[in-house]
């Protein structure tokens, strides 16, 4: 009975993972830029000496839906909608360069210019500072400029491009932080073809209902594999019993 308990746990397990990315997905229905995680699960064997005794379920996040998501018109100057699948580059927390759709920016107290989850907003040489008191504007292919009020018959200032980087061809994962990033390591190199749209923002491409069906079908897929437990005990005390008559 311990091959059908292992088994039955291991699926039990491996709902419960799927059920947490379907709730994380559920719960960035709203959130900017944001794009739904992908559960991987597969079978895992463990060998036994003549045969597979067991086989186990691993589950695991390992990629994210790439659809783009629907185009909100905001009026911002400083949101930008990324035109395309590039993806925008980000200095995450940990100082690594991280990858992103999430394009409603901001200054900051410091004058860099970052998103909507407060990481700085990366260019050639590194996160893009506005000089404080300046008004900056975003081309269509990236480029940030800044104009000065006390000089307005002065013509605009380039002060960098932000970095729109390709990911086709390059395996990506997406970490708990909801970055993507280049699996073993590396960054990504600029895309210029990308462009971005101005004054609009790319919403989360999950659908709400169909997220409400899967997380009702992994609730009742994990009570499933909850019965099988309850039925391998009863296997196993009913021959227990056929075990004391004889």
């Amino acid at each position: 009975m311990d091959r059908l308990i292992y088994t039955a746990l291991s699926g039990m397990n491996a709902s419960m993972d799927r059920q947490r990315v379907i709730a994380s997905n559920m719960a960035n229905a709203n959130t900017v830029g944001f794009r739904a995680e992908l559960l991987d699960q597969r079978p895992v064997t463990v060998d036994g000496e003549t045969l597979d005794v067991r086989a186990m379920q691993r589950a695991a996040v390992r990629g994210a839906v790439m659809e783009a998501g629907e185009m909100t018109r905001t009026g911002n100057g400083l949101d930008i909608y990324i035109d395309g699948e590039a993806l925008l580059a980000v200095q995450a927390t940990d100082g690594t360069e991280a990858y992103t759709r999430r394009g409603d920016l901001s200054i900051s107290p410091t004058g860099v210019i970052v998103n909507g989850e407060g990481l700085p907003v990366l260019g050639e040489a590194g996160p893009i500072t506005v000089p404080l008191g300046t008004n900056p504007t975003i081309a269509p292919d990236g480029v940030v400029s800044v104009a000065d009020p006390a000089a307005p018959d002065q013509p605009p200032m380039e002060i960098g491009q932000i970095k729109l980087a390709g990911w086709q061809g390059s395996p990506i994962a997406k970490g708990l932080d909801g970055l993507f990033r280049v699996e073993g390591g590396g960054i990504l190199p600029a895309d210029p073809q990308a462009t971005v749209i101005t004054g609009a923002l790319e919403q989360s491409n999950v659908k709400p209902t169909e997220v409400l069906v899967d997380m009702i079908q992994a609730q009742r897929l994990f009570d499933m594999r909850s019965k099988l437990i309850a039925t391998a005990r009863e296997c196993d005390e009913g021959g227990a019993q056929l075990m004391r008559l004889s």
